[in-house]
């Protein structure tokens, strides 16, 4: 009998990033991942993530940068070929798109890890999910199907008029032709940063914002310029534009339950800006994806439902309120603007998902929508009490929060002076995937976004619990 022998971890650590960097997944100049995701991937500690580190740079495979960490500087076909590789690593740090910050890239790669409780992730649970009714739906769009190829420019025709109709519910009158469907409100933001803006013109915005965890403007060579908020949203007195920005500006909103701080515009707040707006000749782009997501009372209408003069972009989506995976969203605004636009979309991909435009379109004519959103707005509100009541419970004294009206968070303050930094890392150690405050924003480094909206109630608890005897460790040390 034959005695199989484990390979030791260490081993294994090594014959791994040897195969990546053999099969030229890892080329040279590429930044390997950090001791800490190695030895969460390995299960380790990282002593033996050293140890086979330590090798790999003695083969001369990877060599550690100070403070920048650690490379891949050969591999075996570097060290046979007459002429070197082309170095990836320039191309990649050329490229038209800024990278992510490095927190943000990690937060992405974690959302997709099962084993974690997700207490930031701004998306809905999957038991909230409307699988049955999204069969149904996908069985009645088979059942109509013809041959289909690329779309109309501004999207599937039917879905437009349907979602004209629908705008016409929340105070916005909007024919088909002054609606363009896009893959998501990103690709939105996307188009319009590269399809309507000068380069260097500045994008005025809520502080902290989402925006500021993208570099969606900023890769377009945009400067962003953060303005003041408080319990009613952004503050209008605050917007000035100088003569050098004129013509050379927008401003960026979400006046309905705010992302991060969940908070909501109110109506006289929303008519002030767009005075400043028309005042100041200042487009606006009016994000309100999240909208339909309301629990107390419906919001106030749009910006755009007093916009008589074309001065507003109108994002919608169904990303929040439906599925993420649909990549349905739509932008409002003048025809000239959409037509614009929806020329710089079939130049970028050629128009969004035929399949999912016809989904989309059976889901809003067929009354399913509406319906559904009934549901979502009733498992929200009992996910909004038990996180509230779970946060009074623990953290009351060591943290301070509002009650969101609707959406998905609760923009949490630390009252202690704490390293958030470390919070994020202790809690990834223990299981929880947090969103620090510092990717909405500089001065919003002792916040933290969280969600009722993805975890299960028991994760919620649990994740809270947690929370606290992680914040009460740091507070001590």
């Amino acid at each position: 009998m034959v005695l199989k022998i484990k390979t030791p971890k260490y081993q294994q650590i090594i014959d791994f990033i040897k195969e990546k960097i053999s099969n030229g997944e890892w080329p040279i100049g590429s930044k390997i991942p950090s001791q800490r995701v190695l030895a969460k991937r390995f299960e380790v500690n990282r002593s033996t993530i050293i140890t086979a580190l330590e090798e790999l740079m003695a083969d001369g495979l990877i060599e550690a940068k100070i403070g920048l960490g650690t490379y891949v500087a050969n591999n075996t076909w570097a060290l046979l070929a007459t002429n070197p590789p082309p170095d990836w690593d320039e191309h990649v740090k050329s490229g038209l798109l800024r990278p992510s910050q490095s927190t943000v890239q990690e937060i992405n790669l974690a959302e997709s890890n099962a084993d974690l409780i997700q207490l930031s992730k701004g998306e809905l649970s999957k038991d909230l999910f409307p699988l049955d009714t999204m069969k149904s739906v996908l069985r009645r769009v088979s059942d109509q199907l013809e041959a289909f190829g690329y779309e109309e420019p501004k999207g599937f025709l039917p879905l437009r008029e349907a979602l004209s109709a629908y705008l016409k519910t929340i105070g916005i009158q909007a024919s088909p032709s002054s609606i363009l469907i896009v893959s998501g409100a990103l690709q939105a933001l996307q188009l319009i940063s590269v399809g309507l803006l000068h380069r260097g013109s500045s994008v005025l915005l809520e502080q902290p914002s989402y925006l500021y965890s993208l570099r969606v403007f900023q890769s377009a060579g945009m400067k962003l310029t953060g303005l003041p908020i408080d319990e009613d949203g952004l503050i209008p007195n605050s917007i000035s534009i100088t003569n050098k920005q004129r013509n050379r500006a927008i401003l960026y909103s979400i006046p309905c339950f705010h992302n991060p701080t969940g908070i909501l515009m109110p109506d006289k707040r929303r008519q002030e800006l767009l005075s400043i707006c028309k005042k100041e000749q200042l487009p606006m782009i009016e994000d309100d994806i999240y909208r339909e997501l309301w629990l107390d009372e419906i919001p106030p209408s749009p910006i755009k439902a007093n916009d008589k003069h074309g001065h507003v972009l109108y994002l919608g989506s169904l990303s929040k309120s439906l599925s993420p995976g649909l990549r349905i969203g739509w932008i409002v605004g003048p025809e000239p603007v959409i037509e614009r636009l929806s020329d710089i979309k079939m130049q970028t991909d050629y128009g969004s998902s035929s399949i999912s435009q016809r989904v989309a379109a059976e889901w809003f004519k067929s009354g399913l929508y509406e319906q559904h959103l009934g549901l979502v707005r009733e498992e929200l509100k009992k996910r909004r009490t038990v996180m509230l009541e779970t946060l009074e419970y623990y953290l009351s004294d060591i943290a301070s929060w509002y009650t969101p009206k609707g959406g998905f968070f609760i923009w949490l303050k630390i009252t202690s002076k704490i390293s958030m930094k470390e919070l994020y890392v202790k809690a990834l150690d223990r299981g929880i995937l947090l969103n620090p405050g510092s990717i909405y924003g500089q001065n919003s480094n002792r916040y933290l976004r969280l969600s009722y909206s993805y975890a299960s109630i028991a994760d919620l608890k649990k994740g809270i619990y947690q929370l606290s005897k992680i914040l009460r460790e740091l507070v001590d040390s």
